[in-house]
């Protein structure tokens, strides 16, 4: 499961480029109570959503030749150079870095073999996200992907994942979970393109914690995003629901079923 421990692995940074960073602020801020702060001339503008005074993610404002609004997934890494270099060995791509990110840490952007952006964080004073697993706050990862089993083995190569199946009545869910651990240990999953909707290319989703998923799927719309699946309830898991934003990008929220589940 997720954790601010950060293994190894597992995904210890979240963040959003936007064409429009004030009003992505003030979509987020209605949905999820963060607060936008803005970095300072040496961060390009790059800030942070803090929860409650705790950073929540990481955000900034895109040119149109920076690409579309999305949300980035990090894993964290002991070596971003070794990390980048095996991706490539993987028939992946680096597409930015790694470089250092003042005395905080290393960072990269790479694309997986089906060319899903995603990124890494060698961390050094900054380990990661201050929250998660609470409303508000990350609380689970899906990659998207046409190819299961390449995808677990990419991503096996590069940050040593592991991959389990786990049965539900009607099939199996693959959970990843950092090296060395257990499916308990999961803090994602790989489902097949084909259950995402139509035309959504291969990507890595990210899940926020929520304690009404009706209540913030039907505030979104009003605050002009989409709402690409309604409610749903998941045995044992929960009740999700997969949303943009008004500028593009896409995420998930889940009221889980309990926090011990």
């Amino acid at each position: 499961m997720l954790t601010t421990r950060h293994a190894d692995g597992a995904p210890n940074w979240v963040d959003l480029g936007t064409p429009d960073m004030d009003g992505a602020a003030s979509f987020y801020g209605a949905l999820f109570g963060w607060r936008f702060q803005p970095g300072g001339p040496e961060t390009g503008g790059y800030g942070f959503f803090r929860l409650d005074g705790n950073i929540a993610a990481g955000g900034m404002q895109l040119t149109p030749e920076q690409g579309r609004s999305s949300w980035t997934v990090y894993f964290k890494t002991a070596d971003a150079q070794a990390a980048a270099e095996a991706a490539e060995q993987a028939h992946g791509s680096v597409l930015l870095g790694p470089v250092d990110v003042l005395d905080q840490g290393r960072t990269a952007v790479l694309a997986d073999r089906a060319g899903v952006p995603f990124g890494l964080w060698q961390a050094a004073r900054s380990q990661g996200l201050d929250v998660v697993r609470q409303p508000g706050a990350l609380c689970w990862t899906e990659l998207y992907t046409a190819d299961e089993a390449a995808a677990a083995a990419f991503y096996h190569a590069v940050l040593g994942m592991e991959t389990h199946g786990v049965t539900f009545p009607g099939g199996t869910y693959t959970t990843v979970s950092p090296p060395g651990t257990g499916a308990d240990a999961g803090f994602g999953g790989i489902v097949p393109l084909a259950d995402a909707p139509a035309e959504e290319p291969a990507h890595w989703l990210p899940y926020f914690e929520v304690t009404d998923t009706d209540a913030v799927a039907a505030r979104a719309r009003e605050l002009g995003g989409t709402v690409r699946m309604p409610p749903t309830d998941l045995p044992d898991v929960g009740r999700v629901a997969r949303l943009t934003d008004p500028y593009g990008a896409r995420f998930a929220v889940l009221r889980p079923a309990s926090r011990e589940d």
